[in-house]
C-alpha cells in the first residue's frame, strides 16, 4: 500500500522516521493523515564549557557532561571521550543517568603540542547514539619564578641602640623551588646587617638584624634587597630611618624588698638614677602605695644621675600585718620611670601574758594566775631563779602592783607594771627592763600626804594605800583608778578618786572627784539624821572593785580610833559621779572594811561580798531576819547592786558581839569566792570562804548565807554552810588562794596550809610548809599553766625583819622549791618586809611590794 505525500512531509520534517526504509517502508505504519503514529524515546548530550584552554604540564580543567531525556527516556547513557595526542581525560568514560551531570578532568601533558583541537564525546544507549564536540586549545607551560617579600616595609634603628629585625621570604610561582641568594644594598654609613647576605629556600623566611652604631648619622634612606636565582632577579625595598637616641635615665632601688616589724623603722632604701644618652637633669621621686599609717622619710627625693639617696619607712605599732607594693616614681620633664619595692609588714611581737587589773587577779579574789607558762617547779630554784631587779619608788608600796601586757607606748609594745605608793604617787615601769615610763603625783596643789593619825597601821604617811583597778577598754588607752588621801594647808583632809590614762599617766577629763557622803542614821558622826563621811577619819585600805562600770570603794578606820562606821561608796567609771552609798553600821559605830588589803568580791550576778570588821550588830531583827537598825558589824556580808545598793544576805558568828568587844573581828581577813562546788549528791554550791581573828574558817552558801543564830543555839554556828575549827594555828590577817580543788591559808605564826575541797566540803589540811609565817601571816599567790605546774608563792612580810619570798610545790607544801634566803651573800634579799602585801606573778616574774620599791624575781640569765 503506498504512503501519502502528507505523511512523507511529516516524516522528513520531524527526523523521527529513522526506522523507515526509503521513507516508505519499515516496521512503523500510519494511515490517513498520520494521527496514529507514537514518537520514540531518545536523549540529547551536552557539555559545559563548550571550549577549554589547557596549559601544558599544568593541572586539569573540569568539564561537566550531562544527558537530557526526550520522550520519557530513562536509560543509561555510556559516554566515551576522545581527543588529540597529549591530552588526557579522567575518567575516559562515563555512565550517565539522564538529568544528572558528571565531571571529567581534562589536562595537557608537559610535552603536549601547543595548538587547537577537538574533544569528541559520544553517548550510546542501546541503538541510540549521539555525539558532541568541545574545542580545546593547548598553550605552552609558563616558566617557574619567585617574588621577594620583606616585612616590615619601614624600619627605624637608634644609633647605639639594639638591633631591629627584618623578615625576608622568597615566594614561589609556577612551582619554582630553586635557592635564592639575597644581597642588601643601600645601608647608610654606620648601619650593618647581620647576616649581610641570605640564601633562601622558597617559602621559608629568614631574619636579618639591622643595627646602627653610636656614631651613625641620623637620616632616612631606602634599602634594597635583591634576590637572584639563575637568570631570575627580583628586588624589594625597605624605608630605613636612623635616629639619634634621646637622653633618658633608669631608676633603681636597693634592696628591692623589705620586711619591717610594726613599731619600727625600716633599713634605708637606696634610690639611684643612672643617666642614659648623656642625661644630666634632676629627677623628682615620689613614694606612693604605702600602707595606711606608714610614712616615708623623706617623703620625696630629688636625685641627680649617679648620686644615691636613701629613704626609710616608719611603720606604726598597730599597723596590720600584710604585704604591699610601694612605688618610687621618678619624673624629669616628660620622662617618667618607676621602680617597685615589695614591702612586708610583720606584726610586732607581743607577750603571751594575761593582764592583772585588780587585786588577786580577779573579782573572786582567788589569787590564781593560771596562764603562767615560764615559771615551773623544775626551774624555780636558787640556781636558776632569783632576784633580777628592783624598781625604786618614793614611799611604801602597800597596794598590789598591777600589770598590763603589750601596751603601745612611744611606738613600741611594753609590758607595764603599775605601782602606787603612800606618797600619793603612781608609777608606770617597763615590767621587763625596769625603766620608768611615767610617774604621776596625785597630791593637790598646796597639799601633802596625810599624817598617820597616831596609828602605826599605815605609817608614817598615808597616800595611796589600796590596790587600784584598771579598765583597759575605757578611754583611748585604758584607765587606772586609784584613791589617794591628802591634807591641805588648813589641815583639812581629802579623799579623792582619780582616773589616769594608762599610757600617759595624765588625769582624764573630770578627774579627780572628791569623796563625800552621807547616809540616813544616828550612828557615830551623825548630823541631822544622817551619818556623815569624814575623810580625816578613814583610809581606803580594801582593793578597789570595778563591777559593771561602777567603781566601789570601802573604808577603814585608823586603829579603831575616833568616830567611824562602815562605808561602801560607788562612782561611775565614766563620769566619776557618785552612784551609790551604803553604810553597814549607820545607827551604831565601828564596822569598817579593810580585810588586810583584800578587795570587795563579786559574783557573776553582780552581787558584792566582803568581811566586815568589829562593830555594832543589831540583835533585834525584822521579819526577814535582818537587823532592824541596819547594823552588820563583824559580819560576812552580801550586797545587791540591783537598784539601790543594799544588804541582800549575811552571816554572823554566834558570838559576834563578844568578838567585836574583844577586837576579835572576822573582818581582819579577806573573802574568796570559790568556783562552783558539787557535792556527793550532784548539787552545785556557790560558796564564799573567809577567816579572821577567831582562827576558824567559815564557808557560807552565797545563796543562803545563814544570817544569825545566838550563842544559845546548838550546835553553835549551825547556820553556816560549814565551820572548820582547829585547823589554823593563828589569827588571820590575810586572804586565801585557790587552785585545783585546794584552798591555801597562811595564818599568823602558822604554816602555810592546803585544804582540799571534797564533795563541796573543806577537809583537814593535806600538806603544810615547814616555814611558819610571823605577823601578819601570809596572803599567797599561785602561778600555774592551766592545772599544771602549780606553785604557791608566799611572803614573810613582817615590818620588823627581813622580807622573804617563798615558793612551794602546790601539790605538797612540804616541798619548798625556793626562798630568797637560800642564795649566798644575800643575793636575793630585798629589805624589810611590808605587811599585807602579796606577791604578784605574771609572765615569768614575781613582783613584791616593799617599803621602798618593788623587788622583781625571775629566771637568772
Amino acid at each position: 500500500m503506498g504512503v501519502s505525500s502528507k505523511a512523507l512531509a511529516w516524516c522528513w520534517s520531524s527526523l523521527l522516521c529513522l526506522g523507515l526504509v526509503s521513507c516508505g517502508s519499515g516496521s512503523h505504519s500510519a494511515t490517513g493523515d498520520g494521527a496514529g503514529l507514537t514518537p520514540a524515546a531518545d536523549f540529547s548530550l551536552s557539555a559545559t564549557p563548550s571550549s577549554l584552554t589547557l596549559m601544558a604540564g599544568s593541572v586539569g580543567q573540569q568539564l561537566s557532561v550531562s544527558a537530557a531525556p526526550i520522550n520519557g527516556f530513562t536509560g543509561i547513557v555510556s559516554v566515551a571521550v576522545t581527543g588529540p595526542a597529549g591530552v588526557t581525560v579522567q575518567p575516559a568514560t562515563l555512565s550517565l543517568t539522564p538529568g544528572t551531570a558528571q565531571s571529567v578532568s581534562v589536562s595537557a601533558g608537559a610535552n603536549a603540542v601547543a595548538g587547537g583541537g577537538t574533544l569528541t564525546l559520544t553517548g550510546t544507549s542501546g541503538t541510540l547514539s549521539h555525539s558532541i564536540a568541545v574545542s580545546e586549545s593547548v598553550v605552552a607551560a609558563a616558566a617557574g619564578d619567585f617574588s621577594l617579600n620583606v616585612a616590615p616595609s619601614a624600619l627605624t634603628v637608634v644609633a647605639g641602640g639594639a638591633g631591629q629585625t627584618l623578615s625576608v621570604n622568597a615566594v614561589s610561582t609556577n612551582s619554582f623551588a630553586a635557592p635564592v641568594s639575597v644581597a642588601i644594598t643601600g645601608l647608610p654609613a654606620g648601619v650593618t646587617a647581620q647576616p649581610a647576605t641570605l640564601t633562601l629556600t622558597p617559602g621559608t623566611p629568614q631574619s636579618v638584624s639591622l643595627s646602627a652604631n653610636a656614631n651613625a648619622v641620623a637620616g632616612s634612606g631606602m634599602l634594597t634587597l635583591t634576590g637572584v636565582s639563575g637568570a631570575l632577579s627580583h628586588s624589594a625595598t625597605v624605608a630605613l630611618t636612623v635616629s639619634v637616641p634621646q637622653p633618658d635615665y633608669t631608676l633603681a632601688l636597693s634592696p628591692a624588698s623589705l620586711n619591717v616589724v610594726a613599731g619600727t623603722t625600716s633599713a634605708p632604701v637606696s634610690v639611684t638614677v643612672s643617666g642614659v644618652n648623656s642625661f644630666s637633669g634632676t629627677v623628682s621621686v615620689a613614694i606612693t602605695g604605702l600602707p595606711s599609717g606608714v610614712t616615708a622619710s623623706p617623703s620625696t627625693l630629688t636625685l641627680t644621675p649617679g648620686v644615691a639617696q636613701s629613704a626609710t619607712l616608719t611603720v606604726p605599732l598597730l599597723t596590720a600585718a600584710g604585704s604591699s607594693t610601694v612605688s618610687f616614681t621618678g619624673t624629669a620633664g616628660s620622662l617618667v620611670h618607676s621602680s617597685s619595692l615589695a614591702l612586708t609588714v610583720q606584726a610586732a611581737p607581743t607577750a603571751n601574758a594575761p593582764d592583772v587589773t585588780t587585786y588577786h587577779y580577779d573579782v573572786a579574789r582567788d589569787g590564781l594566775n593560771a596562764r603562767e607558762t615560764i615559771l615551773t617547779p623544775a626551774n624555780v630554784n636558787s640556781t636558776q631563779f632569783g632576784k633580777i631587779g628592783f624598781y625604786a619608788v618614793d614611799s611604801k608600796v602597800d597596794g598590789e602592783p598591777l600589770y598590763l601586757a603589750n601596751v603601745p607606748i612611744g611606738g613600741q609594745y611594753h609590758n607595764v607594771l603599775y605601782v602606787v605608793t603612800e606618797h600619793d604617787s603612781v608609777y608606770a615601769f617597763d615590767a621587763d627592763s625596769g625603766s620608768q615610763i611615767w610617774k604621776t603625783s596625785i597630791i593637790g596643789s598646796g597639799e601633802t600626804t596625810s599624817d598617820d593619825h597616831g596609828c602605826g597601821q599605815i605609817s608614817p604617811e598615808i597616800g595611796i594605800t589600796s590596790t587600784p583597778v584598771i579598765d583597759r577598754g575605757l578611754g583611748p588607752n585604758g584607765t587606772l583608778f586609784t584613791v589617794g588621801m591628802t591634807k591641805d594647808a588648813s589641815k583639812n583632809y581629802h579623799q579623792r578618786l582619780h582616773a589616769l590614762d594608762v599610757v600617759t599617766g595624765a588625769e582624764v577629763s573630770g578627774s579627780p572627784t572628791e569623796i563625800v557622803a552621807s547616809y540616813p542614821g544616828a550612828g557615830d558622826n551623825s548630823q541631822n539624821g544622817n551619818v556623815v563621811f569624814n575623810p580625816a577619819q578613814y583610809a581606803e585600805r580594801a582593793g578597789l572593785l570595778l563591777l559593771n562600770g561602777i567603781i566601789y570603794t570601802a573604808w577603814t578606820s585608823h586603829c579603831d580610833a575616833g568616830l567611824y562606821t562602815g562605808w561602801v561608796i560607788a562612782y561611775s567609771e565614766t563620769s566619776l559621779q557618785q552612784t551609790q552609798v551604803l553604810n553597814v553600821t549607820p545607827n551604831g559605830n565601828d564596822g569598817s572594811i579593810w580585810m588586810s588589803g583584800d578587795g570587795l568580791g563579786a559574783d557573776s550576778n553582780g552581787n558584792i561580798y566582803f568581811l566586815d570588821a568589829n562593830g555594832i550588830f543589831d540583835t533585834t531583827f525584822d521579819a526577814n531576819g535582818f537587823p532592824a537598825q541596819g547594823d552588820y558589824g563583824n559580819g560576812m556580808i552580801k550586797l545587791s547592786t540591783n537598784g539601790k545598793l543594799a544588804v541582800a544576805d549575811y552571816f554572823q558568828t554566834y558570838n559576834t558581839t563578844n568578838e567585836s568587844i574583844e577586837d576579835g573581828d572576822l573582818g581582819s581577813g579577806g573573802e574568796l569566792l570559790l568556783p562552783d562546788q558539787t557535792d556527793s549528791n550532784g548539787f552545785v554550791h556557790h560558796l564564799i570562804v573567809g577567816a579572821g581573828k577567831d582562827r576558824n574558817i567559815y564557808l557560807a552558801d552565797r545563796d543562803n548565807m545563814g544570817k544569825y543564830n545566838p550563842a544559845t543555839a546548838s550546835p553553835q554556828d549551825n547556820n553556816i554552810y560549814q565551820l572548820v575549827t582547829g585547823q589554823l594555828g593563828g589569827q588571820v590577817y590575810s586572804t586565801p588562794a585557790y587552785f585545783n580543788g585546794a584552798l591555801y591559808y597562811g595564818a599568823v605564826n602558822d604554816s602555810l596550809k592546803a585544804f582540799p575541797l571534797t564533795n563541796a566540803m573543806l577537809t583537814t589540811y593535806s600538806s603544810q610548809s615547814s616555814t611558819k609565817f610571823p605577823y601578819p601571816g601570809t596572803t599567797p599567790g599561785i602561778s600555774a599553766n592551766g592545772t599544771q605546774n602549780g606553785i604557791v608563792w608566799a611572803l614573810e612580810s613582817s615590818t620588823g625583819s627581813a622580807g622573804v619570798l617563798h615558793a612551794f610545790d602546790a601539790t605538797n607544801l612540804a616541798n619548798e622549791l625556793y626562798n630568797s634566803g637560800q642564795a649566798a651573800n644575800g643575793r636575793d634579799s630585798f629589805g624589810t618586809g611590808n605587811k599585807f602585801i602579796t606577791p604578784m606573778i605574771v609572765n615569768g616574774k614575781v613582783y613584791v611590794g616593799t617599803q621602798t620599791g618593788v623587788a622583781v624575781f625571775g629566771l637568772l640569765q
